[in-house]
């Protein structure tokens, strides 16, 4: 009698063992970012979040479609969103200008500069390139941040728009001050593993190769961090666009296409795959 009970439980240890032994499925956060640039764009993020694999949206609060925005999130209110705080208006055919009194980040149209760092086809149109002022982006910082709270009072965290929020040492502590006093968290502070595309990515068919080739080589464990900018191939996102970046409205359907693809939401499946938002991080506000 003794013996039978040992040996379940060593049996039952056994299988304990085996469960606990599994290693944890890798966990995976899509992000959708720019909402508001263009109508298109926040079709194509709403959809993405909806038919897709989106999990958190990243809004441009002084963007010309915000309002829209606004209201296109009220019909996704489970979506995890994010102000992605911005001091540029990087296209060429359509701008937009800082919510306060910042004369520092305002280039001479009073328009946002099109860049954060020098860029060769905007010579000194970048912000580093002009006498930006720390006092300038906080205030401008903070008009973003409570226009955001006041219009989407769920908004959870921050996040950078065209790497604006790690221009300098002081400014990423003003991220940190920001973050704390609003209690939004801060993602720039965990350690989310960045994933891309591999190997070519320009076309449809490409990114969905490429992706279905990052998905395949995430490892158990980890938390993988994937950004890009949904859109569609319209008349509209046609229009826009910046020196270098010509074809944002066939490279950003092709976002669209692979975020809601068949094919990737069975791999996804079948590895396991945790997709997941950024209030799954464990971090602190």
């Amino acid at each position: 009698m003794k013996t039978s009970i040992f040996l379940a439980l060593v049996g039952l240890f056994s299988v304990l063992h085996s469960v606990t032994a599994q290693p944890k499925p890798p966990r995976l956060l899509v992000r959708g970012d720019d909402m508001g640039y263009s109508h298109a764009g926040n079709e194509a993020i709403v959809k993405c979040y909806t038919d897709g694999i989106e999990k958190s949206i990243e809004v441009l609060v002084p963007s010309p479609w915000f309002p829209e925005a606004v209201e296109m999130l009220k019909q996704i209110p489970t979506a995890d969103v994010g102000i992605h705080l911005t001091l540029t208006s990087e296209w060429d055919n359509v701008k937009w200008r800082p919510l306060s009194d910042c004369p520092s980040l305002r280039d001479a149209d009073g328009y946002f500069f099109p860049m954060v760092r020098p860029n060769k086809d905007y010579p000194k149109r970048s912000v580093v390139e002009n006498d930006w002022k720390l006092a300038d982006i906080e205030k401008e910082f903070r008009a973003q941040i409570e226009l955001a709270m006041r219009k989407i009072p769920r908004i959870s965290h921050i996040s950078g728009h065209m790497g604006c929020t790690t221009l300098t040492d002081e400014v990423q502590a003003l991220i940190n001050k920001l973050a704390q006093e609003y209690h939004l968290l801060n993602p720039g502070n965990s350690d989310l593993g960045r994933a891309g595309y591999v190997g070519p990515h320009t076309t449809s068919a490409e990114k969905l190769q490429g992706f279905m080739k990052m998905l395949e080589s995430l490892e158990a464990g980890k938390t993988y961090l994937f950004v890009d900018h949904p859109g569609l191939d319209t008349p509209e996102i046609q229009a826009i666009h910046h020196i270098g970046y010509e074809n944002v409205a066939t490279d950003r359907q092709g976002v669209t296409d692979v975020w809601t693809n068949v094919q990737v939401k069975e791999l996804i499946k079948k590895k396991g795959i945790q997709l997941i938002g950024y209030s799954d991080l464990g971090l602190s506000k």
